[in-house]
């Protein structure tokens, strides 16, 4: 998974997110954002890739420069 640039771009851009919100309140905004999709969705998957971190994260990664130009709170673009 080492080599895996796109996975690895992926999870930066999570890395990131959590700087930005100081890591604790990333993971309770993250959990609280789930409930109110699988309520939405219904469905385990559906919620997962709605959550506004993820959608940031999926729809940029295979840009491998991203990081550079992003902006601060960008997922705030997903909601």
């Amino acid at each position: 998974m080492k080599e895996d640039a796109v996975l690895l771009n992926h999870e930066r851009i999570h890395l990131q997110q959590q700087i930005e919100l100081l890591i604790i309140p990333f993971f309770v905004i993250y959990g609280f954002e789930f409930l109110i999709r699988l309520l939405q969705y219904k469905r385990w998957s559906l919620a997962y890739r709605n959550i506004s971190f993820e959608r940031e994260a999926y729809f940029q990664e295979a840009q491998l420069d991203y990081l550079k130009y992003r902006r601060l709170y960008s997922f705030l673009k997903y909601l």
